[in-house]
């Protein structure tokens, strides 16, 4: 099973530490954006932004670590068109907050898992069988 990982520039040395756990456990990254530095051009933005389109394509499932900035959430949003299982991750109970939550993250394809990261990779393990 393959997966990727949304989320914001701060959150870099979280994804990597998911990411590893997921791939010690046989799920397949489609792509590692930690790896890149902030764009400084136009067509460096184009070219990741299609990259990171086509990991998404390929994803059978996402995780998106909150707090995440706006290339996350159309990430998620491009995982949610296609119909994809999403794991929305957040450390605290911010994400059932009324006043500043998303509608779209209560869908019935998003998994809503808050605490620590070992919770998140444990949900991720027992929903995603291979």
């Amino acid at each position: 099973m393959k997966y990727y990982i949304a989320s914001g520039f701060g959150n870099k040395e979280k994804v990597r530490s998911v990411s590893e756990r997921l791939k010690n456990m046989g799920y397949l990254h489609t792509y590692d954006w930690t790896k890149n530095e902030r764009a400084s051009s136009i067509v460096e933005l184009k070219v990741i932004g299609q990259i990171e389109k086509d990991a998404i394509n390929e994803a059978d499932f996402i995780v998106v670590l909150l707090p995440a900035g706006k290339g996350s959430h159309i990430e998620f949003g491009i995982a949610l068109g296609q119909g994809k299982k999403i794991f929305l991750y957040s450390p605290n109970e911010e994400v059932f907050n009324l006043q500043t939550t998303s509608t779209f993250y209560h869908l019935p394809e998003v998994e809503i898992v808050t605490g620590n990261i070992d919770v998140l990779v444990e949900k991720i393990k027992s929903a995603v069988k291979f």
